[in-house]
C-alpha cells in the first residue's frame, strides 16, 4: 500500500455531514480544518491520517465516488437509487432515518388501488417509475418537480406525489397523507470499486469500527456539530 496515498472522503453537505464527522471522530478520524466554521475552503485535509474531505450535495456525491473523484461517501439510500451509481454500498449509517412514499388526498387511494393512469409529481423520477412499473404495473405520467412537490395535487398538477417523508407534519398541514410506503431511507457508506481494491486493509478496517460502533448505540444518533458553510 501506498503510505503517501490519501483516502478522500465526499461527505453530503448539511446534517448528515455533521453527524458523518461525529461518527468519525468517535472511530478516531478527525479533521481540525473543518471545526474552522469560518473556513472558505473547498477541501480539508488531515495531514497525519493522510484523509481528505470535501462537501457536495446528495445527488453529486455518487458520482464523485464513482469516477474516483473519492474513495469514500456518505449520502440517503433516495440519492443512489436515484442516481444508479457503479458503487459499493458498504454500510448503513442507520441515521438519517426517513421513507420514501406515495402521497395525495385521501381521495386519490382509490387510484392507485384501481391501477388507473394518473399523474405523479416527483423530485425523484427514476425511483418512482421503478416502483409504479415495475413494484406496481400500473402506467403513470411522472412530472419532474424540483421544489415543494406538495403544490402538485393541491393546483391539480398531479393526482400524487413521490417524496420523502420525515414526519409528515408538511403533508398534514397541506391535507395530504402517505397512502403508500415505497421503502425506509437512511444515511448510506459507498465505496469506489477501484478504491476498494487498491485500499483494501484501509477501508474494510475502517467499516468494522463503524459497524462496531454502530452496534454498540444502534438507538443513538451521532450528534452533529457545526461546519463551514453548510
Amino acid at each position: 500500500m501506498d503510505e503517501k496515498r490519501y483516502l478522500t472522503f465526499a461527505l453530503t453537505k448539511g446534517r448528515l455531514a455533521a453527524k458523518t464527522l461525529s461518527l468519525l471522530e468517535q472511530a478516531g478520524i478527525t479533521c481540525e480544518e473543518m471545526r474552522d466554521k469560518e473556513s472558505r475552503k473547498l477541501v480539508f485535509v488531515n495531514e497525519e491520517q493522510r484523509l481528505k474531505f470535501f462537501l457536495a450535495k446528495g445527488p453529486d456525491v455518487p458520482t464523485y465516488v464513482e469516477y474516483g473523484a473519492a474513495d469514500i461517501g456518505v449520502t440517503g439510500k433516495d440519492e443512489l437509487l436515484e442516481e444508479g451509481r457503479r458503487v459499493y454500498e458498504v454500510l448503513d449509517l442507520g441515521f438519517g432515518k426517513c421513507r420514501m412514499c406515495v402521497c395525495g388526498p385521501a381521495r386519490a387511494g382509490e387510484l392507485l388501488q384501481h391501477h388507473e393512469m394518473i399523474r405523479v409529481a416527483t423530485k425523484y423520477p427514476v425511483i418512482a417509475k421503478d416502483y409504479f412499473y415495475n413494484k406496481k404495473h400500473q402506467t403513470v405520467d411522472i412530472i419532474k418537480l424540483n421544489g415543494s412537490v406538495e403544490l402538485g395535487p393541491i393546483v391539480g398538477l398531479s393526482d400524487v406525489i413521490v417524496d420523502i417523508v420525515e414526519t409528515g407534519s408538511t403533508l398534514r398541514e397541506n391535507g395530504l397523507e402517505v397512502l403508500e410506503e415505497i421503502c425506509p431511507l437512511s444515511a448510506r457508506m459507498i465505496v469506489n470499486r477501484v478504491s476498494m481494491q487498491m485500499e483494501t486493509e484501509r477501508i474494510k478496517a475502517l467499516i468494522l469500527k463503524l459497524r462496531g460502533l454502530l452496534a454498540e448505540e444502534p438507538q443513538q444518533e451521532p450528534v452533529p456539530r457545526a461546519l463551514p458553510y453548510t
